[in-house]
C-alpha cells in the first residue's frame, strides 16, 4: 500500500511540473529550465541536508547509485525539455512515462519478482508510442518535428528510468533526501554553473512562477517516489509514470491540444499498458 501511494504522489508531482515545464521551456529554452529547477532544488533540500548531516551508510557503492541517479534525472530532463519545445505534451508526456516500465524491467533483473503479463503489457506500451510518433500530413506541415519529437521523449524515458530505478535503490538504503538530492547537484554543476559562467542563464518575469513550482514538484515528487520505493520499485515506478494522464488531462483543459486519430489511439495504449503494468505489479 506504501509503495502504491509513494507512486500516485510521484505521479500528480511530475505530472504537475511537466505541464509547467512544457510552457517554461519555450520561453527560455530547456538548458534555462532545468538549471533553475535544480537550484531551487537544491536551496530547498539543503537545509535538511546540512541538519541531517553525513549518513553512516554512504558507501562506495551508495556513490554508485547516487551518480546513476543524478545522471538519468538530469540528462533526461534535458531531453525531455527539448522534446517538449517541438512537441505537445500530449505526445510527450506519454512516450516519456514509459520510464516506470524500464525501471520496472531492471528491477526484475535485479531480481525483483514480476508479474507474467509484464512482457505483452509493455509489447502494447511498444506500439502506442510508435502509433504517438506517426505525424499526419497536415500537421507535418505546420509542424516539422513531430518525429523528432517523440523520439527525444523516448530516449529521455529510458534515462528517466535508469534514474527512477538508482533512485529507488539510494531511497532504500540511505535517507529519502539523499534520494532526492543528487540531481539537485549534478544539474547545478554542470548546467547552471555552465550557463551562469557563460552568461546564457536565462530567466524572464513570465517564467518565473512555472520553473519554481516545477523545482519544487520534482523535489516532492522524487521523494514520494523514493518513500514508495523503499516498499517496492517496480510499483512505485509504473504508478509514478501515470503523471502521463495527468499532463495529458492538463493539456487538454489548459492549452486545448489536441491530437489526430492515430496519436489518440497510440496515447490511449500506452494509458492502458501502464495501467496493466500498474495491477500487474500492485
Amino acid at each position: 500500500m506504501l509503495a502504491i501511494l509513494g507512486g500516485i504522489g510521484a505521479a500528480f508531482c511530475f505530472g504537475a511540473s511537466t505541464l509547467c515545464s512544457s510552457r517554461s521551456s519555450r520561453m527560455i529554452g530547456a538548458s534555462s529550465v532545468v538549471a533553475w529547477m535544480m537550484l531551487i532544488g537544491l536551496l530547498a533540500l539543503l537545509p535538511v541536508v546540512v541538519l541531517g548531516g553525513l549518513p553512516e551508510q554512504l558507501d562506495a557503492g551508495a556513490g554508485v547509485w547516487l551518480i546513476l541517479s543524478a545522471a538519468g534525472n538530469v540528462i533526461g530532463l534535458l531531453i525531455v525539455y527539448a522534446a517538449l519545445r517541438i512537441e505537445w505534451v500530449g505526445i510527450v508526456a506519454p512516450i516519456t512515462s514509459t520510464e516506470g516500465a524500464v525501471a520496472a524491467l531492471i528491477a526484475a533483473a535485479a531480481g525483483e519478482a514480476i508479474g507474467g503479463g509484464t512482457g505483452l503489457a509493455l509489447a502494447v506500451m511498444v506500439v502506442g508510442v510508435v502509433l504517438t510518433g506517426i505525424v499526419r500530413a497536415e500537421r507535418q506541415e505546420e509542424h516539422n518535428h513531430g518525429r523528432r519529437g517523440a523520439l527525444l521523449a523516448l530516449l529521455s524515458a529510458a534515462c528517466f528510468g535508469v534514474g527512477l530505478y538508482a533512485t529507488g535503490r539510494v531511497g532504500s538504503d540511505l535517507p529519502i533526501v539523499w534520494a532526492v538530492l543528487p540531481a539537485r547537484v549534478a544539474g547545478v554543476l554542470f548546467v547552471a554553473i555552465p550557463l551562469a559562467v557563460g552568461s546564457r542563464l536565462r530567466l524572464t518575469r513570465r517564467a518565473l512562477p512555472l520553473v519554481v513550482a516545477s523545482g519544487l514538484a520534482e523535489v516532492v515528487g522524487f521523494a514520494s517516489f523514493a518513500f514508495g520505493a523503499r516498499h517496492g520499485i517496480a510499483v512505485s515506478a509504473v504508478l509514478a509514470s501515470q503523471f502521463a494522464a495527468v499532463a495529458a488531462v492538463g493539456a487538454y483543459l489548459l492549452f486545448g491540444e489536441r491530437l489526430g486519430r492515430l496519436q489518440l489511439i497510440g496515447v490511449a495504449m500506452i494509458l492502458a499498458g501502464v495501467a496493466v503494468l500498474t495491477g500487474l505489479t500492485a
